[in-house]
This record gives structure tokens, sequence and C-alpha cells, in this order.
């Protein structure tokens, strides 16, 4: 195992200790931080590191979620794999990162809700 792959599984063993609405929220997060960072054309880059973390965290998480769950998070990680391949042309549109923003803002409010988060507060 080269020291890189070392290093992600360490990670994977970390966030894997947390419950499932803390992963769920975790996501969250970084849908929130992809609606943020597409206000600035300069964040591209920042952009893409979030999405790669964000497809980890999906793959992480999905064999634990309710099937209705799991649907969801397979279409967020099917967006966010084309939102990633397509970073460049994204991030040189205005129209297409405020459309990012929009998707991203959505999502994120959506699996903040079915992480149940908010319900126990």
């Amino acid at each position: 195992m080269t020291e890189t792959e070392a290093k992600l599984e360490a990670r994977k063993e970390r966030y894997l200790r947390d419950p499932l609405p803390v992963r769920l929220g975790n996501l969250a997060s970084n849908l929130a931080r992809i609606r943020s960072f597409s206000n600035h054309a300069t964040m591209g880059e920042a952009a893409g590191k979030v999405f790669d973390e964000s497809k980890l965290f999906i793959e992480w998480t999905v064999e634990d979620a309710n099937p209705p769950q799991q649907a969801e998070l397979n279409e967020l990680r099917e967006l966010i794999s084309r939102w990633r391949m397509e970073l460049t042309e994204i991030w040189n549109d205005a129209e297409r990162r405020n459309d990012v923003a929009t998707q991203a803002g959505a999502w994120s409010q959506k699996i903040l809700e079915s992480s149940g988060l908010l319900n126990s507060r």
C-alpha cells in the first residue's frame, strides 16, 4: 500500500466512526461549500477538491443508508461526477456556476433534512 493509499484508508476509517446522520451532515456541508465557491470564478480548483471529497463521502456512506437515501446519494454522486468532469467549463461560465450553486444548495438542504440532524434540535 502506498503512502497516499494509507492516508486515504486512515481518513475513511476516521470518517466511518461517525454515525450516519453526522456523515450525511458532513456531505451537506460540502455541498454548501460548493454553493459558496460557485459565487467566485477563482474558486474552481477548491471546488474540484470538494467534488472529489464529496464523492468519497458518498461512497463511504451509501451502504449504511436506507434505500431512499441510497437512491438520493447515487443520484447525487452522478451529478457531482458530471460537475467534476466539466469543472473548467463550469467555472469559466458564470451562468453555469450559478446553476451549480443553485443545485448544490438544494442538495445540501435535502441531504441535511434526510440526515435527521435538523430534528434532533
